[in-house]
């Protein structure tokens, strides 16, 4: 039989470990989160390097193998806004506040779109990054939250046609430019909020796979992007958040007045929208490996 022991190099004889020996503290304790702190910020800061990782990666899927490439930023809102300039103005006869359409439009279409897509790829977003669900541990949240963040590069360069129609109309620039920063990140965290809370719920019942896009086009005319508001439905379409957005976009590049209190109603249900969102994600992320 073996040596049950061994000899150190001071010459001290060592009993071999047990394979089977049970140590006398755990090593590692893995405890479930408190559900009142949904999100743990000090565990986010820790994996922020894997953030900046997984928003790289989605910028660089997207176009992959793509002809034009980021292009197809530019094109989406551009031939929406042809569409839409024909069928509304030229057919129609929709106001658009004294701006010329196409302006009007594409200064609509701009948030929408940012808004639209980010929503779409947050919301499907933890569905396909299944093999790094299950085999890794981090802070789910950042998957999603990296697809929004990745459309922001979408937003960003589709901001360029936008200063080329203002070229074009000579719209000069007012005081009130100085909101749209705060307006990008109002809509940033509304599209975090939903995106969020949607690809939870994807993971736990596939449907909302198909009923996404079906949604996205309700809320598209739900939303002021190819008409102004009317004076008796301004009450109604407050309780949409992305009506303030869009209109508060218009107002900054148009010079025009804010609705500050429709922007304060907007601000409040975007917060509750996304700690909501934070909350569901944490009680259901508890049984993603399990479902996913």
């Amino acid at each position: 039989m073996p040596s049950e022991s061994f000899t150190s190099r001071d010459g001290m004889s060592l009993p071999y470990p047990s394979p089977y020996q049970i140590p006398d503290e755990p090593l590692v304790t893995i405890q479930p989160g408190k559900s009142w702190v949904p999100v743990n910020l000090r565990e986010l800061w820790t994996y922020r390097e894997l953030l900046f990782f997984l928003i790289w990666r989605d910028i660089k899927v997207r176009y992959k193998q793509t002809l034009i490439g980021a292009a197809w930023a530019l094109l989406q809102p551009l031939l929406l806004m042809l569409i839409f300039t024909f069928f509304f103005s030229r057919l129609a006869g929709v106001k658009s506040a004294g701006a010329p359409y196409p302006i009007f439009a594409y200064a609509g279409l701009l948030p929408w779109t940012f808004f639209a897509n980010a929503v779409t790829n947050s919301g499907n977003s933890l569905i396909g990054n299944t093999n790094l669900i299950t085999k890794v541990y981090f802070p789910r949240v950042l998957i999603p939250v990296a697809a929004v963040a990745a459309s922001l590069v979408d937003f960003g360069i589709a901001s360029i046609l936008l200063v080329v129609l203002m070229i074009y109309y000579r719209t000069g620039l007012h005081a009130e430019v100085v909101m749209l920063p705060v307006l990008v990140a109002l809509v940033t965290l509304l599209a975090s909020g939903v995106g969020i809370w949607l690809a939870a719920l994807n993971v736990k019942y596939r449907d909302v796979r198909y009923a996404l896009p079906f949604l996205i086009q309700i809320w598209l005319f739900a939303s002021p992007v190819i008409y102004a508001v009317p004076d008796r439905w301004r009450w109604l379409l407050a309780l949409n958040p992305m009506t303030a957005i869009i209109e508060g976009f218009r107002s900054a590049l148009f010079g025009l007045p804010f609705d500050w209190l429709m922007l304060g109603v907007s601000a409040s249900i975007t917060l509750f929208i996304l700690a909501y969102a934070a909350f569901a994600f944490a009680r259901m992320e508890r049984s993603f490996a399990d479902v996913i």
